[in-house]
């Protein structure tokens, strides 16, 4: 099946993933962790970027982003923090914005 933006879904070492190009890259990143290149893989790792705020005696719930990947390169001795794009909406960059800002501690990449 697809999703919203047209990607077909892919399962890889029964983990299903929104896009093929996502699932590849989960592959790559499996080998890499393998051989010794990097470690600590994980999936979907979340990132609070505003907590709950109360509004017109309601509470609004706290805003978060969900990567695809977080792990750590040996090589370059950094954490990164991954997302697989193929299509980047309004609400993505304003939030990868404010991942950047308040995140400054990872090596961000897109692929």
């Amino acid at each position: 099946s697809y999703n919203k933006y047209g990607n077909k879904w892919t399962t890889v070492d029964g983990i299903k993933f929104q896009s093929m190009k996502e699932g590849n890259r989960f592959a790559e990143l499996k080998m890499l962790q393998k051989a010794g290149a990097i470690g600590e893989l994980e999936l979907q790792p979340t990132f609070e970027l505003c907590g709950p705020v109360m509004w017109n005696g309601k509470k609004l719930r706290a805003r978060k982003y969900k990567a695809d990947f977080k792990y750590e390169d040996f090589k370059n001795g950094v954490t990164v923090v991954e997302d697989c794009k193929g299509f980047r909406t309004k609400i993505y960059v304003l939030k990868r914005q404010i991942f950047l800002s308040l995140y400054p501690q990872y090596f961000f990449v897109e692929t």
